[in-house]
C-alpha cells in the first residue's frame, strides 16, 4: 500500500499549531489551518505574519519571498467540515484536555474521508487514550513537535498496537519531508522522549517558586549558569504558554493540582499567559 500525503490540515492554531502549519506550508504542502471561531482565525493570521519575519531571519532559503508565499498559501477557516473534507493527514493540536480531544476526534470521524490519517500532537496523553474516539484505529497515531519547530526540529512518531505500520512509516516520511528529524518510538510512552525529560524539570522549577524557595528569575539563572543551557525552565514555560502546563497539572495528582492553582492564582487569572500575551513570568515587548 502506497500512501501519499499532500493535503494537510492542522487543528488548533495556538503557538505550536501555527508553527506546524507554517513549517508544513513552507515545505510545499497544501495546508489548511482550523480554529474554533473568527477571532481565533484572526489571531492565527497574526501568528503567521510574525513567523514570516522569524523564518526570514533564521531559516536558510526563506528569503526571496518564500516565507511570505508559505503564509499566503495557508487556508484559514473556522469551519471544521470544510477544513478536513479532502485532507490526507489531520494533525490535531487542540488544548491538552482529554475530553476536548476526544470530542474533537468524534467530530472528525464523521467529517473526514475514511482514508485520512489522524495524528495527535498531544504532549502528555497516550494515543491509546484517544484512539477509540477516532473511528479508525489503524490510521491514528501521535506526531509530536517541539516548540520553535524550525529550530528544534524533532518530530516524535508514536503509534498504538493498532496503528498500521504503513501509516506509521508514511507519517515518519512526511515529518522528514517538512524538515523534521523523525524520532520513532517503539511503544507508547506518556511524554514521549522530549517531555519525559522536560516535564519533570518544569514541574520542579514551579515547585521551587510555588513553595517560596526561590523566585523564577533565580531558578532560571541557576539553571543557565550550572548547565550552560540558553534558557531557564520558566523562560521555556513562557514560550510554551502557561495554559498548557496548567491543563496538564490540573488533571494530575494532588501535588500537581496545587501547582496548577498557584499558576492560576498568580499568573493566568491576571492574563499572564506567556510570550503570546506579552507577559508570563517575564514581560515581553
Amino acid at each position: 500500500m502506497i500512501m501519499t500525503i499532500r493535503k494537510v490540515t492542522v487543528l488548533g492554531t495556538g503557538v505550536l499549531g501555527s508553527q506546524i502549519a507554517f513549517q508544513t506550508a513552507f515545505h510545499g504542502f497544501e495546508v489548511t489551518a482550523y480554529d474554533i471561531d473568527d477571532d481565533a482565525v484572526k489571531a492565527a493570521h497574526d501568528r503567521f505574519t510574525k513567523l514570516v519575519a522569524i523564518y526570514r531571519d533564521e531559516v536558510e532559503g526563506a528569503g526571496d519571498g518564500k516565507a511570505e508565499k508559505a503564509a499566503d498559501a495557508i487556508a484559514l477557516t473556522a469551519d471544521l467540515a470544510e477544513a478536513v473534507k479532502d485532507a490526507d493527514l489531520v494533525i490535531e493540536a487542540v488544548p491538552e484536555v482529554l475530553k476536548i480531544k476526544q470530542e474533537t476526534y468524534r467530530k472528525l470521524a464523521e467529517l473526514a474521508p475514511q482514508r485520512t490519517i489522524f495524528a495527535t500532537n498531544s504532549s502528555t496523553l497516550l494515543p491509546s487514550d484517544l484512539k477509540d474516539s477516532t473511528g479508525r484505529l489503524d490510521r491514528f497515531l501521535a506526531l509530536h513537535f517541539a516548540n520553535d519547530v524550525w529550530r528544534y526540529n524533532t518530530a516524535e512518531v508514536m503509534g498504538t498496537k493498532d496503528t498500521d505500520p504503513e501509516v506509521f512509516h508514511a507519517v515518519a516520511e512526511f515529518a522528514a519531508a517538512i524538515g523534521m528529524v523523525p524520532i520513532e518510538l517503539h511503544k507508547e510512552k506518556a511524554g514521549y522522549v522530549v517531555n519525559s525529560l522536560l516535564v519533570p524539570l518544569l514541574n520542579a522549577a514551579m515547585g521551587l517558586s510555588a513553595g517560596g524557595y526561590a523566585d523564577p528569575e533565580s531558578v532560571d539563572k541557576t539553571w543557565r549558569i550550572a548547565t550552560g543551557a540558553p534558557f531557564g525552565p520558566f523562560q521555556m514555560i513562557d514560550v510554551i504558554g502557561l495554559n498548557t502546563p496548567y491543563n496538564i497539572l490540573a488533571n494530575g495528582d494532588e501535588d500537581a493540582k496545587k501547582l496548577a492553582a498557584w499558576l492560576e492564582d498568580n499568573y493566568i487569572d491576571q492574563g499572564k499567559l506567556g510570550v503570546s500575551s506579552g507577559e508570563g513570568f517575564y514581560k515581553y515587548s
